[in-house]
């Protein structure tokens, strides 16, 4: 059954490959400044996961 503690775990593991991602895409793929804002972004998809890992057990 899916509670609300495994969409947020699954939400968290989306969020992190996503992040993965968009850092890889800002390391190997963008070398100029757009590297830089995908590389922020990427950042930024991690906090959201870690506030996501943060709520699990509080919902």
């Amino acid at each position: 059954m899916m509670n609300k503690n495994v969409v947020l775990g699954y939400a968290t593991i989306i969020m992190i490959v996503v992040g993965l991602g968009l850092i890889g895409l800002g390391a190997f793929r963008y070398n100029d400044v757009a590297g830089w804002g995908f590389a922020a972004v990427g950042v930024g998809f991690f906090a959201i996961a870690w506030v996501f890992n943060a709520l699990k057990g509080r919902v």
